[in-house]
C-alpha cells in the first residue's frame, strides 16, 4: 500500500480520502465541486488512480472527479484473508458508490476497470449517466462474451504469459515481485511513450508492490482469468435497456497488445450501437498515459457535448 501523503514529486498532489464501507480501507480521490455531476474513473491492472493524473484537473473544474483503488491497488488496503476476482472488486466498487452515494455517474474504465463499471451498472443502471471505454471491455452479457476473452488470450502475450505461468506455477513469484519487474509487465501489456519514464513516473507505479503480501490484487486479477474464477456479472432486461440509451465513448490505442479492438470494440459496439469510437493509431494499452493530449480532450468534448 501506499503512502496516503505520497505525491511522487508533485505529479499526483491530490488530496487522498478513505472509506471503509467495503470492510477494507479503500483510498480514492475527490477532486471537483460535490454537487457537479460525477465521473467516476476506474483503472485496471497494475496500475492505480495515478493512470488518471492528468484527466482529473481537467475534467475537475466543472466536475466531480472521484478515482477510487481497487482493493490491492495504489493507496488501498491489501487485507490478507480476502479474495481478488472481478465479482469482489464489483462488491467492493457497489459499496464505495453507495456509501458516498454517487448519481448521475460518467464512468470512465480502464482495462479490468471495464468490467468492474459494467458490474456496477448492470446493479444500479439508474445511477449511470454515460460510459466511456479507454481501452477498457464492456461485457454487460453478451452471449460471445466466452469466445471474445479466449479469442483474445490465444493473440495476447500478457494472456499467454498467465496461462504458461500458471500451469508452471510460478505465476505468484514472478507478480509477487512487481516492484522489481512493474517496468516490464507495463511493456508487455503495451505501454509505449518511452518518453515520459522518469524515477518519480517508476516509483509510482512500483510502490503499491513493495512485498509479494501486497502484490495480492496484481496477482488475483491475473490468476483470477487463469483458473476462471471471474464472474462477469450479468444485466438484467429492464438494466440492459436502460444502459444501451446511455451516451457512450470508445477511444482505444491501436497498439493495445493486451486487449486486441478486433475481440473488444464489437462488445462496445453491442451494447451502444451507433456510439462514437476513435481507434488511436501507435498508441497502445495504457492510452491514458501513451497520448493524453489527445485522450482527454475527446473525453472532456464528450462531457460537455452530451
Amino acid at each position: 500500500m501506499i503512502q496516503s501523503d505520497a505525491t511522487f514529486g508533485g505529479t499526483f498532489a491530490f488530496a487522498p480520502y478513505f472509506t471503509d464501507a467495503p470492510a477494507f480501507r479503500m483510498h480514492f480521490v475527490d477532486e471537483g465541486p460535490r454537487d457537479g455531476a460525477v465521473v467516476l474513473c476506474l483503472h485496471g491492472e497494475p496500475t492505480w488512480g495515478y493512470l488518471f493524473r492528468h484527466l482529473i484537473p481537467v475534467l475537475s473544474a466543472t466536475h466531480r472527479v472521484i478515482v477510487p483503488d481497487h482493493m490491492g491497488f495504489g493507496k488501498s488496503e491489501t487485507p490478507a484473508t480476502r479474495s481478488y476476482w472481478l465479482q469482489d472488486h464489483i462488491d467492493n466498487l457497489e459499496k464505495l458508490v453507495l456509501g458516498l452515494d454517487l448519481t448521475n455517474i460518467t464512468l470512465v474504465m480502464h482495462d479490468f476497470g471495464g468490467p468492474v463499471g459494467m458490474g456496477l451498472a448492470a446493479r444500479h443502471p439508474d445511477r449511470i449517466r454515460r460510459f466511456v471505454s479507454t481501452n477498457g471491455p464492456t461485457p454487460f452479457g453478451q452471449a460471445d462474451l466466452l469466445a471474445r476473452v479466449t479469442g483474445n488470450a490465444a493473440v495476447s502475450p500478457w494472456f499467454r504469459w498467465i496461462a504458461q505461468a500458471e500451469a508452471e506455477g510460478n505465476l505468484e513469484a514472478v507478480l509477487g515481485q512487481l516492484s522489481f519487474n512493474i517496468l516490464s509487465t507495463l511493456k508487455l501489456n503495451g505501454f509505449e511513450n518511452n518518453a515520459i519514464i522518469t524515477d518519480d513516473w517508476l516509483a509510482a507505479y512500483g510502490a503499491a508492490f513493495a512485498s509479494p503480501a501486497e502484490c495480492l490484487g496484481a496477482i488475483g486479477w491475473a490468476k483470477g482469468f487463469a483458473i476462471g474464477a471471474h464472474r462477469f456479472e450479468a444485466p438484467d432486461a429492464a438494466a440492459a435497456r436502460a444502459i444501451r440509451r446511455r451516451p457512450a465513448l470508445a477511444i482505444w490505442g491501436d497498439a493495445d497488445r493486451t486487449l486486441h479492438a478486433a475481440q473488444f470494440l464489437p462488445l462496445f459496439d453491442a451494447v451502444f450501437p451507433g456510439a462514437r469510437v476513435h481507434r488511436l493509431a501507435g498508441v497502445g494499452h495504457y492510452c491514458l498515459e501513451d497520448a493524453p493530449e489527445i485522450v482527454n480532450p475527446l473525453i472532456s468534448a464528450f462531457l460537455s457535448q452530451t
